[in-house]
């Protein structure tokens, strides 16, 4: 399962700038999907070797107002943060120096005995040995020194972020998903969608479940359970499940949760509520499931509570923000009575069988010659890129390798086409083909660089 960091501090010490520099640094989700917004404090960052998930608590100040009570609720909530990651960035401004709000914050953080690192901003052309020597009286420990605006020591950074996470692993492999024999189901969705509810409809039994007590967050939960003959299991990290408001830092986290679930599954049931309509938070939650390649399957829950009104805004709202998972079947259900839960199964087990089916070269191949042939991939310069045979990659989501020659030059809209195209020829529900491009040798060219020397 993936390790969290977060980033933690008061308003205006690059936690957003340092976020956006480690994400587009190394490739992470954000802005990655159609549909995806931008504005999100969370995402996935990949290194060289591993991935983990970093989060802005950005949204954790409330008022620029400087009165204890402000800054007592963001060191509070900055607390929970820290227990719900396995390392903390403490952000500081090396530039405006040591205030008192960093001292309130730090105070808290303390207390959690968890790892915390001191993170100076803005250090761009500073001499550093002597500027940061206040934040030592942090207690925190020796400040690592970076500017996020323009790069200077982000490199650094990400190397040591990644040997502490490493450190911290256990040294056990997890199981890959594509030995399942079974669907892994995660149940994602914003809270007080009906997660649980839908969760205790399909186990069939009611079962209270409650992870948002102190030292259970970080787990995930397995619950396997049997219907109508058949194995299921579902991934459950909702965790932070707390009833009437729900704030912006519960929020955050269970999105992450929601991620770990997501890497723990083989088939993402993406719960939406049907009083409310499509938010942000749901496209967010689509993009990561089809960014990691699981099979989607789509409930709209509370529906026999819906009026018309909310049904049609409802529709239009789904067209408009999820077209990018139009692959996945949509359930309209209600959890709380248990309707539509049979159905919800079997578009699960259709969209695991999609999702590890196996696609004949030969098959692949002529499909590829039908789409070539309907759509010539576009020319780049002076040549056109020449799609030779197609096979079989990999399994959840099913992968196909092209090869050819003047691959380089083939534009993603022509991807995405080919993968509808694979999708679409091979009858696939609840998943979609993944395309890749393999550079074929020319031997002609090998030939005439021999030749010429």
């Amino acid at each position: 399962m993936s390790k969290t960091v977060a980033l933690v501090g008061r308003p205006n010490v690059g936690k957003s700038t340092l976020f956006n520099r480690l994400t587009r640094t190394r490739s992470a989700i954000v802005g990655s999907q159609p549909g995806l917004t931008r504005d999100r404090h969370y995402g996935l960052v990949k290194t060289n070797g591993s991935q983990f998930i970093v989060v802005d608590t950005g949204g954790l100040e409330f008022d620029k107002s400087l009165s204890r009570g402000v800054f007592g609720e963001m060191a509070k909530q900055a607390a929970q943060a820290v227990d719900e990651s396995d390392l903390t960035l403490f952000i500081v401004d090396l530039r405006a120096g040591l205030t008192n709000e960093d001292l309130l914050v730090a105070a808290q953080l303390r207390k959690s005995g968890r790892p915390i690192w001191v993170i100076a901003n803005k250090g761009e052309g500073a001499r550093t040995s002597l500027i940061t020597v206040e934040f030592y009286e942090l207690g925190l420990g020796t400040p690592r020194v970076i500017s996020a605006a323009h790069g200077d020591g982000i490199s650094d950074l990400l190397s040591e972020i990644e040997n502490q996470l490493a450190e911290d692993s256990e040294e056990e492999v997890p199981e890959s998903r594509n030995e399942d024999r079974h669907p892994v189901m995660a149940i994602i969705g914003r809270p007080n969608v009906g997660k649980s509810t839908l969760v205790n409809s399909i186990i069939g039994e009611e079962r209270v479940i409650t992870f948002d007590k102190p030292g259970t967050t970080r787990d995930a939960i397995e619950i396997a359970f049997q219907r109508e003959g058949k194995d299921y299991t579902i991934v459950d990290t909702a965790g932070v499940r707390k009833r009437g408001k729900v704030s912006e830092a519960i929020e955050k986290f269970s999105v992450i949760k929601a991620l770990q679930a997501i890497e723990e599954s083989n088939v993402v049931i993406i719960v939406v509520d049907g009083t409310e309509g499509v938010s942000d938070q749901d496209v967010n939650l689509a993009a990561f499931a089809v960014e990691a390649g699981r099979a989607i399957v789509v409930v709209i829950n509370k529906w026999d509570i819906c009026d018309e009104e909310a049904k049609e805004v409802l529709d239009r709202t789904y067209r408009r923000k999820l077209r990018f998972i139009d692959f996945a079947k949509v359930h309209y259900i209600s959890a709380a009575k248990g309707s539509g839960i049979a159905g919800l199964l079997r578009s699960v087990n259709v969209a695991f069988k999609s999702s590890r089916m196996n696609l004949p070269t030969p098959q692949l191949t002529r499909v590829l010659k039908i789409a070539t042939e309907r759509q010539s991939p576009p020319r780049k310069g002076y040549s056109r890129p020449k799609l030779r045979y197609a096979h079989q990659g990999g399994i959840n989501p099913p992968l196909v390798v092209i090869h050819g020659n003047s691959l380089d030059g083939v534009p993603e809209s022509y991807r995405r086409y080919l993968e509808s195209s694979f999708t679409s020829a091979f009858k696939l529900k609840g998943t979609q083909v993944r395309v890749i491009f393999k550079q074929g040798d020319n031997p002609y060219r090998r030939r005439h660089k021999y030749l010429s020397t």
